[in-house]
């Protein structure tokens, strides 16, 4: 095998591509990337069992051939390399990298013990990239951490006709996106449980450039995305995810409206005396808003900023990162708080005049923290 490509293409494939790499691979060929070169093109390929990652970059290929080799390694190489055309070849059991007065030589591994990659399955629709991309990132933040509850460190996709639902929760908090789409099967309804932090790779690697390709397997145990020449793969977490709608409260008869920016800086303000586990309290009064944080002995902060209440006064606690997270998902110029009696959750939306109504396509659920006379 023998090519030669410009070093900045080269350098995003790799590390692309490498990106899916396990950090403990569960045998030692899945370090590796799978690089072929033929026809004018050179794809690169990544693969773990669970994630699989491909794209192809135009070479000049020379000699046509295949060689698996140690994933981290050629990325950390690639980005060192000077800005200059690369070339790459074959040397017995090794490969030759060469970059003006760079060369590297990296031993190969066994490209026949490498497991076949899974097809992408056939695309289900398309969405727009970047829209995609606002959405998950504005659910994931709600999504679990916690690795001992796989099921809901994965992100609910609830497909309904030309309409796509995002759910994501980890008990304390939960959050709902919905988007348009363009399904290839009208009135198609499907739903798969996809782990955020595939999500987020996917929105953040493949987000920007144009329309994304969705593809579900029919035996619903895989998901591919596609866009800009580049495909990724996903096992679907196993599970019955919880029925988290129910959540969202029928009637609020309380809505509070603060500007966003400002309601934003507040709650860093405040939350900077709130220790660990201390919530920052939030009293809605006609037209005023006191947050405060911190008791007793300890350090104290309070501040008041405008705001249009609509309904009876009410004072609820929050915990101070779940909010701040919350808010700063947010684009609108306001946000508006929606209660039913305390302590039930809170749900924020985004609203872009003061006195207008708020949008429902994103809703933030967030679980208060009891204060002691509720």
């Amino acid at each position: 095998m023998k090519f030669r490509v410009d070093r900045d293409v080269l350098a995003e494939a790799v590390t692309w591509t490498a990106r899916s790499l396990s950090p403990r691979p569960p045998v030692p060929v899945l370090s590796g990337l799978l690089i072929r070169a033929e026809g004018g093109m050179v794809s690169l390929a990544s693969f773990d069992y669970e994630i699989s990652a491909r794209l192809q970059i135009p070479a000049d290929v020379t000699a046509e051939g295949t060689i698996l080799v140690s994933g981290r390694l050629l990325a950390d190489i690639c980005r060192s390399l000077p800005s200059a055309p690369v070339d790459i070849e074959t040397d017995g059991s090794k490969v030759a990298l060469t970059c003006r007065n760079s060369r590297f030589n990296l031993a190969t591994m066994p490209e026949g013990d490498y497991p076949e990659l899974p097809a992408l399955p056939d695309v289900s629709g398309v969405v727009d990239g970047e829209a995609f991309a606002q959405a998950v990132s504005q659910v994931i933040i709600a999504a679990s951490r916690d690795d001992t509850l796989p099921i809901l460190t994965g992100v609910r996709m609830e497909i309904e006709g030309d309409l796509i639902t995002l759910l994501s929760t980890d008990r304390y908090r939960l959050a709902l996106r919905e988007l348009n789409w363009r399904p290839t099967t009208p009135g198609i309804s499907t739903s798969a449980l996809v782990k955020a932090k595939t999500l987020s790779e996917v929105a953040k690697t493949l987000g920007g450039s144009g329309d994304l390709n969705i593809a579900l397997s029919d035996n619903s145990e895989l998901i591919g995305f596609e866009s800009g020449g580049r495909r990724t793969t996903s096992l679907l977490v196993d599970g019955d995810y919880p029925k988290i709608r129910s959540l969202f409260p029928d009637n609020t008869p309380i809505h509070a409206t603060v500007e966003t920016t400002t309601l934003i800086e507040a709650v860093r303000r405040v939350s900077l005396v709130a220790e660990r586990n201390t919530p920052v309290r939030l009293a809605f009064t006609d037209g005023l808003l006191t947050l405060d944080a911190g008791t007793g002995e300890d350090a104290q902060a309070s501040e008041a900023i405008e705001a249009a209440l609509a309904g009876d006064e009410i004072t609820v606690a929050f915990n101070p990162h779940y909010l701040s997270e919350g808010l700063s998902a947010f684009d609108s110029k306001y946000v508006r708080f929606s209660f039913t009696t305390p302590p039930k959750p809170a749900v924020i939306s985004a609203q872009d005049d003061l006195e207008g109504e708020d949008k429902e396509d994103y809703r933030y659920l967030l679980m208060p923290v009891r204060l002691p006379n509720q």
